[in-house]
């Protein structure tokens, strides 16, 4: 479940220097270094925590507590459609189980962080729900789902203060997704978990903030500081074909409308991924994820060569 602001704001530091903050007044955070002072706006209870002068994110959209790109609310007859088109994943269930199970296996409770979690990712609801998870999470924008607004290449936390990291759905967001990894690093307790999953063979999406993809072996090296337990596709060739089907229509006739109602019709393609074999879902995966601890030895560049999990071995 969410922690409560005071819990949270004894978590959090400055972006800058790593000191902790504290409230100047009601509106204000402040941190003293030794390289001066640093003042952060607290913007309708949420601190925004952001080095602007390092990043592509715009002050005057941040301040305005909004997205900086449109994200589509659905209700009614749309609800149902968008569940039909993205029902939830069964590999993203299994593997938050089995996160939670390891987690939970060896303590009565855990601090989980939530890296992009302004709208709750699919699958993620437990970490909501559960009373045994003191769940810390943040975003560009402002949402009842999260505490503060940050930066991911800077995450203004404590290091060493976590159980777990999870990051669904943002390295294809971040322009280096290496910083982003390494503060996830930072802030996991010595063998803390991460958890993530990232695309592979989507078109663009949100627009002008989207910057990478990863196949699932370059996926693993990107985590390289962090010892195996589960990797794989999240979404494979099934899903894979819908979407290019989507963004193939959509082109087709100008009409992203159009686009998403082949989507919406031709949703039964994605039970394939259920009957292709892993490794063939691997190579053409329309995502993949990975599940590791954190460890003190990095991976050996040749070993990402042997662990190609691929039909074309």
């Amino acid at each position: 479940m969410l922690l409560g602001q005071e819990a949270v704001l004894e978590l959090l530091c400055c972006p800058v220097s790593g000191v902790s903050l504290e409230p100047l007044d009601t509106n204000v955070l402040v941190a003293y270094s030794t390289d001066g002072t640093h003042e952060y706006d607290v913007v309708d209870s949420y601190p925004v925590l952001i080095r602007f002068e390092n990043s592509i994110l715009d002050k005057s959209d941040i301040q305005r507590l909004s997205s900086t790109v449109h994200r589509q609310s659905y209700g009614g007859v749309f609800s149902v459609a968008k569940r039909l088109a993205c029902p939830p994943s069964h590999v993203t269930k299994g593997n938050v189980e089995l996160l939670l199970d390891t987690l939970l296996s060896q303590q009565n409770s855990a601090r989980v962080l939530i890296v992009g979690g302004g709208t709750v990712g699919c699958g993620m609801e437990p970490f909501y729900t559960d009373p045994r998870i003191e769940l810390v999470s943040f975003d560009i924008y402002a949402s009842p789902s999260v505490q503060f607004l940050a930066d991911a290449h800077n995450i203004p936390l404590v290091s060493e203060s976590f159980d777990a990291v999870i990051i669904q759905a943002v390295l294809e967001h971040v322009l280096r997704p290496e910083e982003v990894v390494a503060e996830a690093y930072r802030v996991l307790k010595i063998d803390g978990l991460v958890y993530a999953e990232t695309p592979f063979l989507q078109h663009v999406h949100e627009g002008a903030y989207d910057f990478k993809r990863y196949t699932e072996s370059g996926h693993r090296y990107l985590f390289r500081c962090f010892s195996l337990i589960k990797s794989g596709a999240s979404a494979g060739a099934g899903t894979q074909l819908l979407w290019a089907l989507d963004g193939f229509f959509c082109g087709l006739f100008r009409s992203k409308i159009i686009g998403k109602f082949i989507k919406l019709c031709l949703c039964w393609l994605q039970y394939f991924d259920r009957l292709i074999p892993e490794a063939y879902n691997v190579d053409a995966a329309s995502g993949v994820y990975f599940l590791g601890r954190k460890t003190r030895e990095a991976i050996k560049d040749l070993s990402i060569v042997e662990y190609y999990k691929g039909a074309q071995r």
